[in-house]
């Protein structure tokens, strides 16, 4: 996949999914998005799908880890003083499908993935909402993982 451009916001601090602590970050910053309507106030968006990137992993899925809410943007807007911006870099990707019921669906993708024998990168792993996500009950969200070639 090519390299593309995010503006959103990024969590302050990292994160890491011990004792649900990755869960509880990233949802208040979900939730903030979400009430500051912080997609509308998006220049130059290309899509209207909100993308949620894991990156700056310490080592695996059991350490520290950054965390970003975006959309994608023209890679020539400037950003705005208020946003983060994120540069996804152009990786090979894993692509996998969570559908069912919102949250959950999610969190037992991401148990399978963590199970899998898939050769991580843990460059820049991302989940995409769009149309699909809306309804809650029979959702279904794209994840994609860098992998190694």
């Amino acid at each position: 996949m090519e390299k593309f451009k995010l503006f959103g916001l990024k969590l302050n601090r990292k994160t890491k999914n011990e004792n649900g602590q990755s869960g509880i970050d990233c949802g208040e910053l979900w939730q903030y998005f979400e009430e500051n309507k912080i997609a509308e106030i998006i220049p130059n968006k290309t899509s209207d799908a909100l993308i949620a990137v894991y990156y700056d992993y310490e080592n695996d899925e059991n350490g520290l880890f950054s965390y970003f809410i975006g959309c994608k943007v023209d890679e020539n807007t400037e950003k705005p003083e208020n946003l983060d911006e994120l540069i996804i870099p152009e990786q090979k990707y894993h692509k996998e499908t969570a559908k069912g019921q919102m949250t959950g669906c999610i969190s037992d993708t991401w148990t399978r993935v963590w199970k899998s024998n898939l050769n991580r990168k843990f460059g820049f792993d991302f989940e995409v909402y769009d149309e699909r996500s809306f309804d809650w009950n029979n959702a279904e969200i794209d994840i994609y993982l860098s992998i190694n070639n």
